[in-house]
């Protein structure tokens, strides 16, 4: 909870009058301003947060590859597709209790939210403990299998095996920043995120070089910064919640219900695995496209991989509207308030179109200057400039499905949503990108085409199934 208790009254109250104050506070906040400005602030900590992220990963990268060099990035490189595959599970587990946390909040039924909290939490070290075993065990055979070059093998499996084994610790801080989120509160997730990646940053050179009279650990040291700073973290968030006593605060309540439900943990995996599996094919239909662009040469690469840093950015408006547009209609669900559901779509729309296309008139009235930060040769330059023009605009579209998807997730429709999405890269994205590049004479350029291609039959199958079929639905809590 946000505010401080100071009356006597107040101090002694129990935790489902506090939750329940807490809800009804949020709930009359939400009501007495228009829908799109409640979303514009629970959104800026979201991209804050995103943004954090993707600078914090980007810096440890330059940290590692210039200090220690091009052999120990790669060692680090070659573990992260792996590693990505590991927490993409536990990243849809998460998706699916931020939709029930967020009905259960919006219901203001406190014992809900609190099984969903304990079986969630156990679920998800119980998965940890199982991956680090298996990993740690077995890291040899399995960077071996996805096949990682035998020069720096040995130094990825060290690596990851210091990664492998601190996963339940992370899958528990994953789990309980988006159980934050679910309530609304987009703010304490972003305030441990940059305590973390500071913590990280300031970790990494005394971990690395051994300085102040610590050991020494060279590229090790970049694990044991990021394992180090994610427990003293998770550490510290538990404290503050507890000191402002927060709906999640992790008391006796909480304590008492760290078992599994199985019904919950059903609706939990039928609501995760889909996020999971698409997350999954996703990061395959890369695979598969940087293998096309792989045979126009080293410039059409380093060109790639400009262009994806580039995009990784514009896009996050978009996805973090996702994960808005999905908690404000959950809690909407919830609270058994469905009239509020035109209004939460129609301020994301809003939302994505404004923040969006500002960015993207930035990007492309600064596109050279932006692109060289990242590229020096002059042919590389042109080529990322010509992919990013064609791809820019549809990032817009991207975000329009985004919202409908994540409306659809928060009553429960996963299953659909989902096989559009799939549809949408490997029935258009993939097959346009390998017939222009390889039949059209269109080169490279054809490649990227396939982007705003498949974003826009996204839309199409996403929009249609949402008009046709969801809206003829009959909407109910998912927890009662």
């Amino acid at each position: 909870m946000d505010e401080t208790i100071t009356s006597s009254s107040s101090a002694i109250k129990s935790k489902p009058e506090i939750i329940r104050e807490d809800a009804n506070s949020r709930q009359q906040h939400f009501d007495s301003q228009p829908v799109w400005r409640s979303m514009l602030i629970f959104l800026i900590p979201l991209i804050l947060s995103n943004g954090l992220q993707s600078v914090g990963q980007l810096v440890g990268s330059i940290v590692v590859g210039r200090w220690l060099g091009v052999a120990a990035l790669a060692a680090i490189s070659a573990f992260f597709p792996l590693f990505f595959l590991m927490v993409s599970f536990t990243i849809g587990i998460g998706a699916g209790s931020s939709i029930l946390i967020g009905q259960a909040f919006g219901a203001r039924n406190e014992e809900r939210m609190k099984a969903i909290v304990g079986t969630t939490l156990t679920f998800t070290f119980l998965l940890g403990l199982v991956l680090a075993l298996i990993g740690g065990i077995f890291t040899w055979d399995i960077l071996r299998l996805i096949g990682t070059p035998a020069n720096i093998i040995a130094v990825s499996v060290h690596y990851a095996r210091i990664l492998f084994w601190s996963l339940p610790v992370m899958f528990l801080y994953f789990a309980y920043t988006t159980f934050m989120r679910g309530t609304g509160d987009s703010k304490t997730p972003f305030y441990t995120l940059f305590v973390s990646t500071v913590l990280n940053l300031c970790l990494l050179p005394f971990l690395i070089f051994g300085w102040l009279g610590l050991p020494r650990f060279g590229i090790y040291g970049a694990a044991y910064a990021s394992v180090f700073s994610t427990v003293i973290t998770f550490i510290l968030m538990l404290i503050y919640l507890g000191k402002v006593k927060h709906p999640l605060q992790f008391d006796a309540s909480v304590r008492q219900h760290l078992r599994i439900d199985f019904g919950l943990l059903r609706l939990l995996l039928r609501l995760g695995i889909p996020s999971s599996i698409s997350m999954i094919l996703v990061s395959l239909s890369e695979i598969a496209v940087i293998s096309f662009v792989n045979r126009f040469g080293s410039d059409a690469t380093a060109a790639y991989g400009a262009v994806n840093q580039v995009a990784s950015y514009v896009q996050m408006p978009a996805i973090s509207l996702g994960m808005a547009v999905s908690i404000f209609a959950s809690q909407s669900i919830g609270a058994n308030r469905l009239g509020r559901l035109k209004d939460v779509i129609r301020a994301g729309i809003l939302l994505n179109y404004v923040i969006g296309g500002c960015l993207i008139i930035l990007v492309y009235l600064f596109s050279r200057d932006i692109l060289s930060w990242f590229i020096t040769s002059r042919n590389t330059l042109n080529i990322a400039h010509g992919l990013l023009m064609i791809t820019l605009w549809s990032y817009l579209i991207f975000g329009h499905a985004q919202i409908i998807t994540a409306t659809m997730r928060a009553s429960g429709t996963v299953l659909w949503p989902t096989v559009f999405g799939i549809v949408a890269i490997w029935g258009v994205e993939v097959p346009v990108a390998y017939l222009l590049s390889r039949y059209s004479g269109l080169g490279i350029r054809g490649i990227w085409i396939g982007y705003p291609a498949a974003f826009i039959v996204s839309l199409v199958l996403q929009y249609s199934y949402y008009q046709w079929s969801w809206k003829k639905k009959r909407i109910t809590r998912l927890i009662q």
